[in-house]
């Protein structure tokens, strides 16, 4: 989300944003106090069940650097509803280059 929030301008631009986080209302991140305290331009959703996280095939029940999560990804998808663009974390840490996803989403506009 910090990656992204400075370039809101842009993304609105080419089109819109969802946050999904593999997350429970009242579990270890603590999403409503975390988004009280840094505010996001974006809906944000909560895949309790990891429901999401599964059919999209980045839910994780072990690794090294996490248990029962998801891993980060960016997906993005054109205005007919295709799959564009695709990357899936190697850990947690780990992210799509803002740059390239710039990029991606330009393409998927046009």
């Amino acid at each position: 989300m910090a990656q992204l929030e400075p370039h809101k301008d842009e993304i609105e631009r080419a089109g819109s944003l969802l946050y999904i986080a593999a997350e429970k209302r009242g579990g270890l991140f603590k999403p409503e106090k975390y988004l009280a305290q840094h505010p996001v331009s974006f809906p944000f959703l909560l895949d309790e069940d990891r429901a999401v996280t599964k059919a999209y095939g980045i839910y994780h029940w072990l690794a090294h650097d996490a248990i029962n999560i998801a891993r980060p990804a960016t997906f993005i998808v054109d205005r007919k509803g295709r799959l564009r663009f695709v990357y899936v974390s190697s850990d947690q840490r780990d992210r799509a280059d803002i740059s390239l996803v710039l990029q991606q989403l330009q393409s998927a506009r046009d």
